[in-house]
């Protein structure tokens, strides 16, 4: 009897072992939700993760809506709880609408972060902001302005009338507008479900009924390329300016025609390598709220103001830079 005893005990002590070596090889599990995995704004945040991910030694799951779709995106991080990942970073399309999936996963134990437009606050630990709203809507106003002299018609074509990233934006555009450009009017702002050719027709409407526009912003990155290829169409490049967030490759010719004047942005890739980096940090516990700088890799260390990471400050690229970049 004492001899089976020690055999079942020396069998759990190698059970035991086998349990703790496995778990010790295995791989943290970062689950990266982009609003759209088409645009190629968020594939070009997942090369950046891609990168992240391979130098932390962690694996990354990375999927999303084919556009923009909040019921989608619920439903893909419902199929991350069940698999039990160890992080979800979220680029929430519906603020209010993500945040009841992603306190579940919280209350699974699964770590959360928001990336590129943020979900409810006690629905995440960290946000990892590309810029502030306020740094964007008054870099996209203040450029507004410069090209339209500050004065005259202009209009917004948005990604989706929902989406919270964009709600602020635009909240501060209109805030900049009435502080400072009194003799500059918003006259139509309309959605384009992050659709190259529908921001083109949504353009081209714009242009038939107002015929006095000076300048179209666009203010999600395949909304600048559509609005372009409409006032191109209609030959009045020049004549209304086309400007707003972008990226250069998406860009580039019409920069070079003189369509589009000039896209702000920040470096996508190291927005999704910053993300990978925080999720992870967060998942160790080298992350915890009152942090205020954290380390990525060879990006090197970044501000924390109060739960946000900060990449920085928005860029502008035009005619005399874009060359230089390439995403």
């Amino acid at each position: 009897m004492k001899k089976l005893l020690h055999v079942c005990a020396a069998g759990a002590v190698f059970l035991a072992s086998l349990v703790t070596a496995s778990a010790a090889d295995a791989k943290l599990v970062v689950a990266m939700l982009p609003k759209s995995k088409g645009n190629a704004y968020f594939i070009s945040c997942k090369a950046g993760a891609d990168k992240a991910a391979k130098e932390l030694g962690v694996q990354l799951l990375f999927d999303g809506p084919t556009d923009s779709n909040a019921a989608k995106q619920n439903e893909i991080v419902e199929n991350w709880i069940t698999l039990g990942v160890d992080v979800i970073a979220v680029a929430a399309e519906n603020k209010e609408g993500i945040s009841t999936a992603l306190r579940k996963a919280q209350k699974q134990g699964i770590k959360v972060l928001t990336y590129d437009a943020d979900a409810m606050t006690d629905a995440r630990s960290f946000f990892v902001n590309q810029a502030t709203p306020e740094g964007i809507g008054q870099g996209l106003m203040d450029e507004a302005a410069r090209l339209t002299g500050g004065e005259g018609e202009f209009a917004m074509i948005v990604a989706s009338l929902t989406a919270a990233n964009q709600r602020e934006w635009q909240k501060h555009v209109e805030a900049r507008l009435k502080e400072k450009y009194p003799k500059m009017k918003l006259v139509a702002v309309r959605p384009c479900d992050d659709l190259k050719d529908k921001a083109q027709s949504e353009a081209t409407a714009m242009l038939s009924a107002n015929p006095k526009l000076k300048l179209i912003m666009a203010i999600c990155s395949p909304g600048v390329p559509g609005a372009a290829e409409a006032v191109k169409q209609a030959g009045q490049t020049g004549k209304v300016k086309v400007m707003g967030l972008g990226l250069p490759n998406e860009n580039r010719r019409y920069v070079k025609e003189g369509v589009t004047d000039s896209i702000i942005l920040w470096n996508t890739g190291d927005l999704g390598y910053l993300t990978i980096y925080a999720g992870v940090a967060l998942a160790k516990d080298e992350l915890k709220q009152g942090a205020k700088t954290l380390k990525a890799g060879s990006l090197g260390t970044f501000s924390i103001v109060g739960d946000n990471i900060l990449l920085g400050k928005p860029f502008i690229f035009n005619k005399a830079n874009i060359d230089q970049f390439d995403f």
